[in-house]
């Protein structure tokens, strides 16, 4: 059984709205579950953390990772999770990452969207071969190239792309990888969206909620084609007065917002954020949630 390459820090939730969905929110509980998960899932390695209320999961990719979590969030459990992060090893003195090798089995018509991907990803490309009127092709590439690449190459292959990945080697760290070049709309304060803010806000980006929707202030509700946060108030309620009737609201248009799953929002997280998993809920949301501790660290941070 190959080691673990993957790694992501459980915690317990701690925003605004936590204990309001899951059945199981303590560290105990979330702590009786993974080891319970040990007895059956040999792959797996769980280790305390720093911290009391937090465990580091140690699995054999994304994809395992998130199918425990969506386990553990069927089954009731409400806590929080960091983006996915690699393991490094230090071999001969160098800084090793570990190279899964992919096979992807797609029309030929789409296998050149698939090699400039995976090509931007730092995956090389082993071998082609032809079959029928598909493509087999084989890469190495880094473990950290493939977190998110799943829906990309669904939605390349227009749903008929079939790829599966197995741990290779460790080899020499390739270099850094072009993380994610938008920023995220951060709410502004606690409490509904309202139509009327969410109207306002969707001018900045793409919303990931739509209109009675609790939030609170740090959780992220879109993402914005800028690199930088933008912090918007989506539950801004329009000013009433004698020239403006409530009922003018109705015109507002909203553009649906954009739902995303498990695995979508752990290839979104950005490495200041948080996805609070609750068996109705997928939110993200800033470490820090106030926005002036925020600006500190971020700012203070650069200096």
């Amino acid at each position: 059984i190959n080691d673990p390459t993957v790694e992501m820090t459980f915690s317990v939730n701690d925003s605004p709205l936590a204990g309001r969905e899951g059945k199981y929110v303590t560290s105990r509980q979330i702590r009786d579950r993974l080891q319970k998960e040990l007895l059956k899932d040999v792959a797996l390695k769980v280790e305390d953390s720093a911290t009391t209320d937090s465990f580091r999961v140690m699995g054999r990719g994304e994809m395992h990772l998130s199918i425990l979590i969506e386990t553990m969030r069927r089954e009731g459990y409400e806590f929080q999770v960091s983006p996915p992060r690699v393991l490094y090893q230090m071999i001969d003195g160098k800084k090793c990452e570990p190279i899964e090798r992919l096979v992807c089995d797609v029309p030929q018509e789409y296998v050149g969207a698939v090699i400039e991907k995976l090509g931007s990803r730092k995956g090389d490309l082993a071998e082609m071969t032809p079959i029928g009127s598909r493509m087999k092709l084989e890469f190495l590439i880094p473990a950290r190239g493939l977190f998110g690449y799943r829906n990309e190459f669904l939605t390349d292959t227009k749903g008929e792309g079939i790829m599966a990945s197995v741990f290779d080697s460790y080899a020499p760290y390739k270099g850094d990888l072009a993380r994610r070049n938008t920023g995220s709309l951060v709410a502004f304060e606690t409490g509904e969206s309202i139509t009327y803010g969410l109207f306002n806000a969707q001018e900045r980006g793409q919303l990931f909620i739509g209109a009675g929707v609790p939030v609170y202030e740090g959780m992220v509700v879109g993402v914005s084609p800028k690199q930088e946060d933008i912090t918007v108030n989506v539950c801004k309620k329009k000013q009433l007065t004698n020239m403006r009737a409530s009922g003018s609201d109705d015109a507002l248009r909203l553009v649906p917002p954009k739902q995303m799953s498990l695995e979508q929002c752990l290839e979104f997280l950005a490495d200041d954020e948080l996805l609070e998993v609750t068996p109705h809920a997928l939110r993200i949301r800033k470490t820090i949630l106030n926005h002036e501790k925020r600006m500190k660290a971020t700012h203070g941070g650069k200096k």
